[in-house]
């Protein structure tokens, strides 16, 4: 029935999509995922972190991990991407057609794909997603980027949908095909800006649980789920529950964690990883300690600094502000010297062979001085504080995370030596996403993540910085940037896009858009010592969520921690190391 179908559609398309290249070619089989355990076996519960509460569940209107993570869970996308060669493959299409030109993508829909309600995945409902992310007055900034070199696509029949580009783009088919799709019969007399918590119909592996306001939120396993038996789909998404917890502060999530209140805890702070991960627990191996060596790609983390407002429009005093950052320091006394020092946005497109041109920024008073006078900063003889036309330099910092403090108190000494006042306006997440929103700051304190294929469009496009809601969040603009960020959009080549990346990257490293960190290139991990997990314990390019989708609850090792705790013995010395190419033994049909 699945062939007879897929013959039909293909009997209704235009002629001139007889030329097209059709995917996944012949041969392809819908196989177990490489990394899935064929041991893994499902039940249970896994509790994780998950940050501060979000101002809204609905990952196309708050841009944050936890919401991408849960989204992806409800929701699906046309294609999917294998997790070690990275290559396209089906996920609500079964297949898919790329026209010779590049600008034509029709995707025939699973006829199988249902959603939870039991009403078919229909090409309606990707339509219907696609311009509800589109239209203007829907707060969906940072997703528009991808899919505005689109028209609206055209339905085809009822499993069939075309996307034709105004332009080539090596991104256009990861953009048509990796939008989560939403149900059009569920929400489509819905005010779009208003889909924040209830999520009654949905088509993925897992459906939104229990939600207590501020505290937790769970996702529980689907029996239903139209793709479950599927190869690819087995030993995948095994835990019955998820339980994603909801605290303020690091601290406290991490006092919950060694109380067992939280099951997987990935160290983002090197003062808990160095000084407060021994006694019986961690000793006796009851919870696990580990370093992640894998292909994570590497993000970057700084003061973004508004460049749409003065004083900050100016190139001398945003350098200025990063010399007076005392980097070296916090990373010793702070940090541990736990970290490498940021020089570069795009950190991992530099290596021993090619190294980063950029000169690591040094702690200076004198320089960022007399930059300061350059650009019109005076010293008031009675206070001491700068001034320029009447007016105090202060900087006021939206900060929504209270354990920043004491980095922002050594960096308020150095700035008040030179003359300038930092204020902290604390907010907790939702506030400080509203206030990002409306660019309602000077300076704050942001992290990225990355991709393995770079795509600079977002966050330095001219075009995107006025975008509310978007990731240019300083106000970046750059003509060459802009020329630059054209040219890699016809580029098929990786290695290509990637060394105009590094120009890219030059550029902005010497306008100080944000005064950066650091970061580390592993996964710090820490975990009680119950669950089954595949030997690379951690996905090819995934960080510690990608445990929620290969780890499985196993009685048996939960069995013998509870025995190892009530007798006080230890258990079996795990690897304080993984290394995934080390450790993944890859089969002929998924080596990488």
């Amino acid at each position: 029935m699945r062939q007879r179908i897929l013959s039909l559609a293909l009997c209704l398309l235009p002629a001139f999509l007889a030329a097209d290249e059709f995917f996944p070619k012949p041969g392809w089989t819908n196989a177990p995922n490489p990394l899935a355990s064929p041991d893994a076996t499902v039940g249970g519960e896994l509790s994780v972190f998950a940050g501060q509460y979000p101002k809204s569940f609905n990952y196309y209107l708050d841009n944050n991990s936890f919401s991408a993570e849960l989204f992806g869970a409800l929701y699906e996308t046309l294609l999917t991407m294998n997790p070690i060669t990275l290559e396209y493959e089906p996920g609500l299409a079964e297949r898919w057609s790329l026209s010779d030109d590049k600008k034509t993508f029709t995707f025939w829909l699973d006829p199988h794909a249902a959603w939870s309600d039991g009403q078919p995945i229909l090409a309606a409902d990707v339509k219907w997603t696609f311009d509800a992310v589109m239209n203007p007055t829907n707060m969906t900034g940072p997703h528009k980027v991808a899919l505005e070199p689109f028209a609206s696509p055209e339905i085809l029949d009822a499993h069939c949908i075309r996307f034709v580009a105004r332009e080539v783009h090596w991104r256009n088919l990861g953009a048509a095909g990796g939008f989560n799709i939403l149900p059009r019969h569920a929400y489509g007399t819905m005010d779009f800006n208003s889909i924040n918590v209830a999520f009654p119909v949905v088509s993925g592996p897992y459906r939104l649980g229990t939600v207590k306001d501020g505290i937790y939120a769970t996702l529980e396993r689907r029996a239903d789920w139209w793709n479950r038996s599927a190869p690819a789909s087995r030993g995948t998404a095994n835990f019955q529950t998820i339980k994603f917890k909801f605290y303020g502060e690091q601290e406290n999530a991490y006092e919950a964690f060694k109380k067992g209140e939280i099951d997987l805890f990935a160290v983002y702070m090197a003062r808990l990883w160095v000084n407060e991960t021994a006694g019986d627990k961690f000793d006796k191996h009851w919870i696990v300690k580990q370093k992640i060596s894998n292909y994570n790609p590497i993000g970057f983390q700084g003061f973004a600094m508004n460049m749409r407002r003065p004083p900050f429009q100016d190139v001398r005093v945003r350098k200025a502000l990063a010399e007076l950052l005392n980097r070296p320091r916090l990373n010793a006394t702070l940090m541990y010297n736990q970290y490498f020092l940021h020089r570069s946005y795009f950190e991992d497109l530099y290596s021993k062979d090619n190294p980063c041109p950029n000169e690591l920024i040094e702690f200076s008073k004198d320089k960022a001085r007399a930059l300061l006078a350059e650009a019109g900063w005076k010293a008031n003889p009675k206070t001491g504080w700068l001034e320029k036309d009447g007016k105090r330099f202060t900087v006021r910092f939206l900060n929504r995370d209270a354990s920043s403090e004491k980095f922002l108190a050594i960096y308020a000494e150095d700035l008040k030596d030179a003359g300038i006042e930092l204020t902290i306006d604390q907010k907790d997440w939702a506030a400080w996403a509203r206030d990002m929103d409306e660019f309602n700051y000077d300076m704050t304190w942001a992290a990225w993540s990355e991709s393995v294929f770079k795509d600079p469009e977002g966050m330095w496009s001219s075009k995107e910085a006025d975008r509310k809601g978007g990731v240019n969040i300083t106000g970046f603009k750059d003509p060459q940037v802009d020329a630059l960020i054209e040219k890699q959009k016809s580029l098929f080549d990786v290695s290509a896009r990637h060394a105009i990346c590094r120009q890219i990257d030059r550029l902005v490293y010497t306008q100080y858009p944000y005064i950066l960190l650091w970061n580390i290139n592993y996964t710090r991990l820490l975990y009680w010592n119950k669950f089954g997990r595949p030997k690379t314990v951690l996905a090819k390019y995934g960080n510690e969520s990608s445990a929620y989708w290969y780890w499985w609850n196993d009685p048996d090792s939960a069995d013998d921690l509870k025995d190892a705790m009530k007798t006080g013995r230890s258990l079996p010395e795990p690897k304080a190391e993984v290394i995934f190419d080390r450790d993944f033994a890859p089969t002929k049909k998924t080596a990488p």
